[in-house]
């Protein structure tokens, strides 16, 4: 950092992460709160998926070519949200990409296209500057881009998922921790992978929005949503992927005497056999200020994933979201759910998956796991970003 610089507050973000407003990552939740104090430019990427000959891919395509379409200097993002109308929004910048990172070719042309970009919009932006990034794919952007300190915001082990391209992200994300001025992560899962990658991290795992949660906001959208849906209502929120123990699922709603299982998000890969089952309803995507509508209707909330790499490296956001609805959870065992055992079902089989489910559709919230759930109190998005501002503070102090 130039020594001039060196002490004064951070007066600017740069921030690499999911496309602002698709849905509402962690990264999104601290940064609506760390507007407040500092002006925020937002850089939608291509993200971390390469392209492939499917119907998702093209409209993901079709979605960026837009944005390019609109690309140049930044725009105010506009309000997706009615709570959003009273809120900062960011500078939202689309730049250009290729939409590779596998080759030395590829890594320069986008290190030139986004560093050509965003350099531009920064010109005359104050300083100083920090950059925050959830995306391994912006390691060679350390040092041409025109910042001054450099945070990697950990979220998840993205060379672990499946369908991701493991070789150039575990490689970029090596590079990155190499150059970067500290790492944030969001779970002790993470923490210890960072350090037996040589780094050592601030640990900010995710917060919750408890009020958001605690309303019964019936609407008109839900109402659609659910048209015919026959109570119970056991539900699932999130991206649907080949990370959901899908069999599961299905042994679930084949046991079912009444009731519909609600599985909302995108769909990346559901089964065919859970996708036309009677007692099964893919949704897709629902607006995060319609969620807490939904789980009003609900009986019974579900986190049935698999057991493997990507999900035993996760921290679910909607982890916290389940325990502030006052609702039964039923989860897969992994380190992620640990923490609060005592708020919820663990269950390591399919046989228990659906025991536990059943159960507790009949008896509902036993009063220990309700008074468990009272540590949530401590865990708001704006104590999370409290956290990320100390961290900013701490690192310009030094740096």
């Amino acid at each position: 950092m130039n020594g001039n610089l060196k002490g004064n507050p951070v007066k600017q973000l740069v921030v690499f992460s999911d496309d602002w407003g698709r849905h509402p990552s962690s990264c999104q939740h601290l940064v609506k709160r760390l507007m407040v104090d500092h002006e925020v430019f937002w850089v939608n990427t291509i993200g971390t998926r390469s392209p492939r000959l499917n119907l998702a891919t093209f409209k993901r395509f079709i979605g960026k070519l837009k944005q390019w379409c609109r690309r140049g200097q930044p725009t105010d993002s506009q309000p997706n949200s009615h709570q959003e109308q009273a809120e900062h929004v960011p500078h939202v910048l689309n730049p250009l990409m290729w939409p590779w990172f596998r080759t030395r070719f590829d890594r320069w042309l986008n290190r030139r296209l986004l560093t050509r970009a965003i350099n531009k919009a920064l010109a005359d932006a104050p300083r100083p500057r920090a950059a925050i990034t959830t995306i391994p794919l912006t390691a060679d952007l350390v040092g041409p881009l025109d910042v001054d300190i450099w945070i990697y915001y950990c979220v998840d082990d993205l060379a672990s998922w499946p369908g991701l391209d493991a070789k150039p992200l575990q490689q970029m994300e090596s590079d990155l921790l190499q150059h970067v001025d500290a790492v944030v992560s969001v779970s002790d899962n993470l923490q210890g992978r960072l350090e037996s990658l040589g780094r050592t991290s601030t640990l900010i795992s995710h917060g919750v929005e408890l009020a958001h949660w605690s309303g019964n906001n019936a609407g008109p959208f839900v109402d659609h949503l659910l048209q015919g849906a026959v109570d119970p209502l056991i539900v699932f929120w999130g991206l649907i992927d080949d990370r959901l123990q899908s069999n599961w699922v299905l042994a679930l709603a084949e046991q079912l005497e009444k009731g519909v299982i609600i599985l909302a998000g995108p769909i990346e890969s559901l089964p065919d056999a859970l996708r036309n089952h009677p007692n099964v309803r893919a949704v897709g995507p629902v607006p995060y200020d319609q969620l807490s509508d939904l789980a009003s209707r609900a009986a019974v909330l579900i986190m049935p994933y698999r057991d493997i790499t990507a999900t035993r490296a996760m921290q679910p956001l909607k982890l916290k979201e389940y325990l502030a609805t006052g609702l039964p959870c039923i989860v897969r065992r992994l380190p992620a759910t640990e923490t609060w055992a005592d708020s919820l079902d663990q269950v390591d089989s399919q046989e228990e998956f659906v025991e536990t489910t059943i159960n507790r559709l009949a008896v509902g919230l036993p009063p220990a796991q309700a008074n468990s759930r009272l540590g949530l109190v401590d865990e708001s998005w704006d104590a999370k970003a409290n956290a990320l501002r100390e961290v900013l503070s701490l690192i310009n102090k030094v740096s």
